[in-house]
């Protein structure tokens, strides 16, 4: 497992993320800056950066450029004031590993920088179709920490939204996703889901297509959403018998926290969709 170099105080938002990384036994250091972390970057060797929570996005590109010059391989969460859609274009083209603002979570930063220490084929798990801001095309491999890594950039594609919806919709979207990767494809990473953000002056939308079958709603009987009114636990015993693990509400999770969840005709494409203040600026 490799080592983790967190710029910034060890007294704030750095310190927090390096207890909680403490606890992984991940060997980690401190750097005092961006000048300081080259520094220690031409010394030794580090897998993952966390870069400092008081930065720009645009100076943290800059140092990610500088630190693969010395470390081609490194992988970088980055952490920064603000963003905007531009701003998280250039993250995703730049093959950050993950991307947050305020409010942060220590304990999720850290639990995403230990993935990323012990990741060593992941640089092609998020490819950049097309992107502007307003319309943004990528394909995902269907694994767990792809998902995890593609939702902190929905995040922040989301951030027009107030707090309280963009949380549900990023739940929504993490509810379909990993339905699509597991049951559209098994967690196969050699499989990918197709996803497009778009928002418009009155609508944010994900569209997600998995390479699965599809399904029809009736088939349901495992899933939380096909329940009869009369027996909202039915579909435990569903997944009991065919030995599916414990679950099973994500669908309708999804469909309670945005205004409208649409498929296709099979089943194997998805349009989640929340209607926003028409006074919002798409730009």
């Amino acid at each position: 497992m490799s080592r983790v170099l967190i710029i910034g105080d060890p007294s704030d938002l750095s310190g927090d993320i390096g207890t909680a990384l403490s606890t992984a036994d991940l060997p980690l250091e401190y750097a005092a800056g961006p000048a300081d972390a080259l520094q220690r970057l031409r010394i030794s060797s580090f897998g993952v950066v966390i870069t400092s929570c008081n930065s720009a996005v645009n100076e943290d590109l800059a140092l990610l450029a500088e630190m693969r010059s010395i470390r081609p391989g490194i992988k970088c969460i980055l952490l920064a004031r603000h963003s905007t859609p531009v701003e998280v274009i250039a993250a995703l083209r730049a093959r950050v590993f993950a991307c947050f603002t305020p409010p942060f979570d220590a304990a999720e930063i850290a639990r995403l920088a230990s993935s990323a220490a012990s990741e060593s084929q992941w640089n092609d798990d998020i490819q950049v179709i097309s992107a502007k801001p307003g319309w943004v095309s990528l394909r995902v491999n269907c694994r767990l920490v792809t998902a995890e890594r593609l939702l902190t950039f929905a995040k922040e594609l989301s951030a027009q939204l107030p707090e309280y919806e963009r949380d549900e919709m990023i739940q929504a979207l993490r509810e379909i996703l990993l339905n699509a990767m597991e049951h559209g494809a098994a967690f196969n990473p050699e499989q990918v889901v197709e996803i497009r953000a778009v928002r418009t002056a009155r609508a944010l939308s994900f569209y997600l297509r998995d390479p699965g079958a599809g399904f029809r709603r009736e088939s349901l009987t495992h899933a939380a959403i096909a329940n009869p009114v009369d027996d909202p636990a039915s579909h435990i015993a569903e997944r009991e018998k065919a030995g599916i693990r414990a679950g099973g509400y994500g669908l309708l999770l999804a469909s309670g926290t945005v205004d409208e969840l649409i498929y296709n005709e099979i089943g194997n494409e998805v349009l989640l969709i929340k209607y926003l203040h028409a006074t919002n600026d798409p730009a």
